[in-house]
């Protein structure tokens, strides 16, 4: 088992989602940062379907029952075992009833922990990822949730150590535009794709929300739902662009004037960081 001593401000459990469900209103959820948990899940020898545990921002506390081997990776921030540091981004051996800190990420927002045979929740749909929109999944972590581990594989992973992926202060995001980029003006296109935007407080897992230059509609009236989709740059009423993540919903009524061809950068992107979005691609 693994103990929850501090969960932390949002600390889930996450794999690589439950893709195929959005005709049933399920979301694919998932890691928000997919190549961190891969990473993680290689370095203890884990398939990189295993599930993990995706820690925002304040770092949790965790204790391991049985001798394993575990791997940090995605945000900056201190890693110690029973109070020693330990490295980022390579396995680490944790012996039976040693605490892992994971402290509060200095750089970066989410850091991914994998633990060799990976955590064995009950899947739900194929996926074992919390899902906070729809509440599927394991709730949330709180002090004193333990989660079972799974069968370690019997050969660990040969690899010693990976380097960290820097966190930008300015996220240039392709987009490809549509499919209601026609519900614009040619204006407002165009400040889409030429004007910095920052990421607001008022983020989350569902979506970033970003704040900077209001995007004008070339159309009065209200658009009929329609599906959504990952990275999908939906504009509200206030005409501020708001890109949906992992646990988005699968319709909604504003228009979408572009989609953002790879969210992964913004799993890490802190409020205030700068966003610039670059195209048009079809």
């Amino acid at each position: 088992m693994i103990q929850v001593v501090r969960a932390g401000a949002l600390t889930t459990v996450q794999d690589l989602g439950r893709p195929g469900w959005a005709h049933l209103g399920v979301p694919r959820s998932g890691a928000l940062d997919g190549p961190a948990l891969r990473l993680a899940n290689r370095l203890v020898g884990n398939a990189e379907t295993a599930a993990g545990v995706e820690i925002t921002l304040t770092g949790c506390r965790l204790r391991v029952t049985r001798t394993t081997t575990v791997a940090v990776t995605g945000a900056d921030g201190p890693l110690r075992v029973d109070g020693r540091a330990a490295g980022l981004g390579q396995p680490v051996a944790v012996p039976a009833g040693a605490t892992v800190d994971i402290g509060a990420a200095s750089h970066g927002v989410r850091r991914y922990l994998a633990v060799g045979g990976g955590i064995d929740v009950p899947p739900v749909l194929g996926s074992r990822s919390t899902d906070t929109l729809s509440g599927l999944g394991p709730a949330p972590l709180t002090d004193g949730d333990e989660l079972p581990i799974g069968t370690a594989v019997p050969t660990p992973s040969t690899v010693h150590f990976t380097p960290g992926r820097p966190t930008p202060d300015v996220l240039r995001l392709a987009v490809r535009l549509g499919p209601r980029d026609d519900w614009f003006t040619t204006a407002a296109v165009g400040t889409l794709l030429s004007t910095p935007y920052t990421v607001s407080p008022v983020s989350n897992r569902v979506g970033a929300r970003l704040a900077g230059a209001r995007l004008t509609r070339a159309r009065a009236g209200e658009l009929p739902s329609e599906g959504i989709v990952l990275g999908a740059v939906q504009v509200p009423a206030d005409g501020q662009p708001l890109v949906f993540l992992a646990d988005h919903p699968t319709t909604g009524g504003y228009p979408v004037i572009a989609v953002v061809v790879d969210v992964a950068p913004l799993a890490q992107a802190r409020p205030g960081t700068t966003v610039l979005f670059h195209g048009p691609q079809r």
